[in-house]
């Protein structure tokens, strides 16, 4: 059981913590503007070049020092082995915030109601009738997404939503039909598109800084507290 990529220190992954963020190879999505295609390409989540144990060697030795854990991907809830990880980071006294595409909401469950999530960063793709382009499955059933997502807005724990805007994929009529799928939502951010040269489809573009303030100004229609993030 391997980790496939750690950052040793973020002070922007995890709000309000300093923390440490472990990445996991291996997702059920393609989806084309991925920035981290090269972890996606495990269909099963595995290999990896980090141990757990030089990992958890590592985390005992930030203690006093990080304050909690972001545990990504990829999807790190493919397998077991994130759950199982999340398990010891939290014996050695770390918050864990866990990045999540949603689609395993009985893993989610079964963490939260643990008491082992401090903080949820689920992706909202698109709009439903858009998620299995954008998510690059074509017979993607986004039920299980939508348990997700309403069981994290009943408040269990901390979250937020974020939506990843790309020219081609995403338009206004996507945003309004977002929000109306959450609407009420605790946290939304509107994130601008990079391309941080590790995509799955290659030319893809974001949007001017006007064209993200007026998704911001629909966003917020129905989640009041909806920002912009990476503009």
């Amino acid at each position: 059981m391997n980790i496939s990529g750690l950052q040793k220190l973020t002070l922007l992954d995890f709000p309000g913590k300093t923390a440490c963020t472990v990445f996991f190879a291996g997702c059920n999505f393609r989806c084309p503007f991925c920035h981290n295609a090269s972890l996606v390409v495990s269909p099963d989540g595995s290999g990896g070049n980090m141990s757990f144990e030089n990992f958890l060697s590592f985390l005992a030795s930030r203690k006093g020092k990080l304050d909690g854990v972001c545990v990504s991907g990829g999807e790190p809830l493919l397998g077991t082995q994130a759950v199982e990880l999340i398990r010891k980071i939290k014996s050695l006294g770390f918050l864990v915030k866990l990045d999540t595409n949603g689609s395993f909401p009985n893993k989610l469950k079964s963490l939260a109601e643990e008491g082992l999530l401090d903080y949820v960063a689920m992706d909202i793709k698109n709009s439903p009738e858009k998620y299995p382009l954008v998510a690059g499955v074509p017979s993607l059933d986004i039920s299980p997404i939508k348990e997700s997502a309403s069981f994290l807005m009943k408040g269990s724990v901390p979250y937020e939503f974020r939506t990843t805007l790309v020219r081609g994929f995403h338009d206004e009529s996507d945003i309004q039909k977002i929000g109306t799928w959450i609407s009420g939502a605790e946290n939304w951010y509107l994130q601008a598109f990079v391309d941080s040269g590790d995509l799955i489809e290659k030319g893809l573009t974001g949007f001017s800084p006007n064209e993200y303030n007026r998704f911001l100004d629909i966003a917020r229609q129905f989640v009041p507290n909806a920002q912009l993030r990476g503009i």
